[in-house]
């Protein structure tokens, strides 16, 4: 059940960042900052508030996409190639911040006692559960933003900004609308996946590597292909699933030539846009 939440967190992550990316032009390497903040506020609500954890998985994914609008003012004076580092320099501010705060563990990072009077087997149940729900609320998101007119003229807008800009598209509101939607559903990841993790740590929350790996399974799919992200993410997870058992030593090698070999064979992915 652990390896089906994994691959779940990965898969929604992905599809926020092929939204992010794929279809609104915003090439970003720092989406990790909600990730790490949408675990950290779970826990927050579950260890200090008393509130069930399964229920704070939700608080923290629109926790982050609240504070995806401030975090917005600073991003999007920044375009191309600066705007990407420059959210991944956010997430390290974040990150870092997070670190120096002892009383969610610091550095090293605390553990979700919040859980603690619940069965290992009722815990685990409910957290696959919860992990398939947020997949399916993931999903209907994405196809439901994508066939309204906001998800029309996210299209026009990365095709072209200037011709969408004349056409009466209000193209910075529709920037902030797909970044705080990104911002939620990375959240939402993150809180799942701490949930069924029991522990956090600023290093662990905040890595780069979530983002890489959404990238990997993005790429892999096909950018800007919700079906893409979908079966990559599932492929992915089973060929590092199965590394794990079959060659532990080289488990993380095989997802990076999995790769290798999408990009040398089918360059534009599994499947066009």
């Amino acid at each position: 059940m652990r390896e089906f939440v994994e691959i779940a967190c990965y898969l929604i992550f992905a599809m926020m960042w092929n939204l992010l990316a794929g279809y609104g032009g915003m090439v970003s390497i720092g989406q990790q900052a909600f990730f790490g903040l949408g675990g950290y506020v779970m826990l927050v609500c579950g260890n200090f508030a008393g509130i069930n954890p399964f229920i704070a998985i939700l608080i923290g994914a629109l926790v982050a996409g609240v504070l995806a609008i401030p975090i917005s003012w600073v991003a999007f004076r920044l375009q191309g190639g600066y705007f990407a580092i420059g959210t991944w320099v956010i997430s390290e501010v974040i990150r870092l911040s997070i670190a120096n705060m002892q009383w969610v563990g610091g550095g090293s990072g605390t553990s979700l006692t919040a859980l603690r009077g619940i069965d290992k087997a009722t815990r685990e149940s409910t957290t696959y559960w919860m992990a398939l729900a947020c997949v399916v609320l993931s999903i209907t998101l994405v196809y439901v933003f994508l066939r309204s007119k906001q998800g029309l003229a996210l299209l026009a807008i990365r095709d072209n900004e200037i011709a969408a800009k004349s056409q009466g598209i209000a193209v910075g509101r529709m920037k902030l609308a797909v970044y705080v939607v990104a911002a939620i559903g990375a959240g939402l990841a993150g809180a799942l996946y701490f949930v069924g993790n029991l522990r956090i740590s600023p290093d662990a929350a905040f890595s780069v590597n979530w983002t890489a790996f959404a990238i990997f399974m993005v790429v892999i799919g096909g950018i800007g292909s919700v079906r893409g992200a979908l079966t990559a993410a599932l492929l992915v997870g089973l060929v590092d699933t199965f590394g794990k058992v079959l060659l532990p030593q080289f488990a993380s090698m095989l997802v990076y030539v999995l790769m290798a070999l999408v990009l040398l064979y089918k360059p534009e992915g599994l499947f066009k846009q």
